[in-house]
């Protein structure tokens, strides 16, 4: 094969380079992209976020073009599918004769010596092919199209939550901000708590809320929140990607209430601790999660979040596109290979 098409970071630009197919390790694949998502986490890593090095992109649905070190029937189960991948790659994959402490309870994604897929030390989605092992792939069904399967990594973010928090005990919850990741999250809430409010400053993204059933309520997104936002919620959910909304959220969140925190950006965050000691509040991180639920999400049509698609570039435009998806109003923006 001749040299493929990638974008690497540099000098916080994404820039093209031209590069031989990637080499595969035993019971790795090489996926060729048909489409990879621009998400907030890529636009941070142009701003510095992990010192990432290498080509972003982590939301991808791809096809198997080849595998290695694997038994005949394996080669043919995978080869020529269609395939997400989750993005953490652990121990078990690189060979390591000890595995790590995490790995060994069974929390891979949280591996010692992961590197994670377009985020930490692995080259990622914005280019015409990667690799990840066959361990980290899940086939796509046929009635789940390509511009709804770009989406299982951040729907099955979203589901996280669902494993973290007994969603049954409450009849109400909030999810600020209203971007990809908090319309996904509100999606996935409503399957499971009866009144799902969404709170966000632009107008349009929150008609779109609106149009997929989410009840919305308008905020400023800046520090008068505080005082103007009165309601109060036993579940809250941060997504805002601003430290203000961490802080409005903490507000927020009712006495004993649980707060899960969604939103990674490059830079620190100055909040005041007094309300998690003096409401006795839960607080939980929550990053990644399990890709087979939102995959059932998906078949089942219960979460339809192509309707987020705001435009598709071709891969050869990755830099016009990561520039076009941080202006105001644009939502998901996909890469097609």
């Amino acid at each position: 094969m001749a040299s493929v098409l990638s974008f690497h970071v540099a000098n916080k630009k994404l820039k093209p380079r031209e590069q031989p197919r990637p080499k595969l390790r035993p019971g790795w694949a090489l996926v060729r992209v048909r489409l990879a998502g621009i998400c907030n986490t890529d636009v941070e890593i142009l701003r510095g976020y992990h010192a990432f090095r290498g080509t972003p992109g982590h939301e991808f649905v791809g096809e198997v073009a080849d595998v290695s070190g694997v038994s005949g029937s394996l080669e043919k189960k995978w080869l020529g599918r269609r395939v997400v991948g989750e993005i953490n790659v652990s121990c078990s994959a690189y060979g390591y004769r000890s595995v790590c402490v995490f790995c060994r309870r069974g929390q891979r994604t949280h591996c010692a010596r992961r590197t994670v897929l377009g985020i930490v030390a692995h080259d990622g989605a914005f280019a015409e092919y990667l690799t990840l092992p066959l361990e980290n792939l899940h086939a796509v069904p046929d009635s789940v199209c390509d511009d709804n399967a770009v989406f299982v990594e951040p729907l099955a973010a979203a589901c996280e939550i669902l494993d973290q928090v007994n969603t049954k005990q409450f009849l109400e919850a909030a999810v600020l901000g209203d971007g990809k990741l908090a319309q996904l999250i509100a999606l996935v809430l409503r399957t499971a708590v009866p009144e799902v409010f969404l709170y966000g400053k632009h107008e349009t993204k929150l008609a779109l809320a609106r149009s997929a059933g989410i009840k919305t309520k308008k905020v400023r997104g800046d520090t008068s929140d505080l005082k103007r936002v009165q309601e109060s919620y036993g579940l809250v959910v941060e997504a805002t990607g601003s430290p203000s909304g961490f802080r409005l959220a903490l507000g927020m969140t009712e006495p004993r209430g649980t707060l899960v925190l969604k939103s990674t950006f490059h830079g620190a965050a100055s909040i005041e601790t007094w309300p998690l000691v003096v409401k006795e509040l839960t607080v939980i991180g929550s990053r990644c999660g399990p890709f087979p639920t939102a995959m059932a999400l998906l078949r089942s049509g219960k979460v339809g979040p192509a309707s987020l698609i705001t435009r598709t570039f071709p891969m050869s435009e990755a830099a016009a596109a990561i520039r076009f998806a941080q202006k105001p109003g644009v939502m998901k923006i996909l890469l097609k290979a």
